[in-house]
């Protein structure tokens, strides 16, 4: 993979990105946007990233590509999220989790080459490739009700999307991100909802569930206490989907009463995708490792992950892109400095969100890319 860092002087921007593919057919770019002037408004950091996004997409990268799929992070959802333009073809994502840099806002990109976006009249965003349509469902709500309602209000939805775009829950839904307004009070209501759901999904402990991250976060209208983003791709089949457990590193995530996966491998003809759920420092029977010490945490998740990923066959250096929630902002310096020292060419965030368990101070997610043949399937 393709690895650079750019210090825009101009648009007062750091792109940092990662560019797979570019001796095939089509190529994939993950890149992160933040501003550098953090003393400019939020209307202007904001403007100058979406300047820099159309930069980075018309005049830098080595090929042509599409941006399909863009997540802004907002410091005050509610009085910023009118400032970002949320007309084009690509689907849009924004949620207050405040970068820890001191900026206003950060962004979050998926490009591809050679796609075709569509949108439908409900806002599913649907990337069309010759085999393989990738669906992209961003800012689901429901804004009546506890966390449990919403939930369950929110999942309806989502599957009432999917029957119209010829999919289901639980054979082609690959990824999905659950943003919870107060999770240490509001979880609990969204766990129990899920689950509800998944029984009557058929996502059990005995077949799957899909990989997940459940965090702190909150869109713009203080009533949403849920919000959900969610991929999937219609035509996937099962013998392309493998669920990694990171085996003698975690448990079963059922054991303690909840339904995700740890990871997800989709095997293409061509590649693979590796999506790896918020993962904390847990060990393999569901307890926090390494209370109250956030390093030790951070170390403890970054090996659980090297654990899911060697199931797939990849190491850390294959991470596109790293996430990473913190708790407390006064942990920002040390884990910033310990993670770039670690891993100098993988783009990351910090932000601010708690975890769904109060004695988790580091939670970290992140999506491998890497080159695979497998005739049996085809190509991404």
């Amino acid at each position: 993979m393709k690895a650079e860092t750019i210090f825009s002087e101009s648009l007062n921007t750091k792109i940092s990105y990662r560019l797979f593919g570019l001796d095939g057919p089509t190529a994939e770019i993950h890149a992160l946007l933040e501003p550098l002037n953090h003393s400019l408004s939020a209307q202007e950091q904001i403007r100058q990233l979406e300047q820099s996004l159309n930069w980075l997409f018309a005049d830098l990268l080595p090929v042509p590509m599409q941006q399909v799929w863009k997540r802004f992070f907002l410091s005050d959802a509610a009085n910023q999220a009118t400032y970002i333009d949320q007309g084009g073809a690509s689907a849009l994502s924004i949620v207050q989790q405040p970068p820890l840099n001191g900026s206003k806002v950060a962004v979050w990109v998926y490009g591809i080459q050679n796609a075709s976006i569509q949108k439908a009249s409900d806002g599913t965003v649907g990337i069309h490739r010759p085999h393989y349509t990738h669906l992209f469902h961003t800012g689901i709500h429901s804004p009546e009700g506890d966390s449990y309602k919403q939930t369950l209000a929110v999942f309806s939805r989502y599957i009432s999307s999917l029957q119209n775009q010829s999919a289901n829950l639980e054979q082609h839904c690959i990824r999905t991100w659950l943003f919870v307004q107060n999770v240490d009070v509001q979880y609990a209501g969204l766990v129990t909802a899920r689950k509800q759901v998944f029984d009557q999904e058929a996502l059990t402990s005995d077949t799957h569930y899909i990989a997940s991250t459940g965090i702190e976060g909150r869109m713009a209208h203080p009533e949403v206490a849920v919000l959900m983003d969610a991929y999937a791709v219609p035509e996937i089949t099962a013998e392309q989907l493998t669920f990694l457990k990171g085996t003698g590193f975690m448990n079963p995530t059922h054991e303690y009463g909840v339904t995700f996966e740890r990871g997800t491998e989709v095997s293409y003809g061509d590649r693979k995708h590796v999506f790896i759920s918020g993962t904390a420092s847990i060990n393999d029977k569901g307890e926090v490792v390494h209370p109250q010490e956030v390093l030790k945490q951070a170390q403890r998740a970054l090996d659980n992950i090297s654990a899911l990923l060697n199931e797939a066959s990849c190491t850390m250096e294959d991470m596109a892109y790293l996430l990473i929630y913190l708790r407390d902002v006064a942990d920002y310096k040390p884990v910033e400095d310990y993670m770039q020292a670690l891993y100098p060419g993988v783009p990351k965030l910090i932000l601010l969100a708690p975890v769904c368990r109060p004695g988790w101070l580091i939670e970290i997610e992140g999506m491998a890319l890497r080159a695979h043949a497998d005739p049996r399937f085809e190509p991404f």
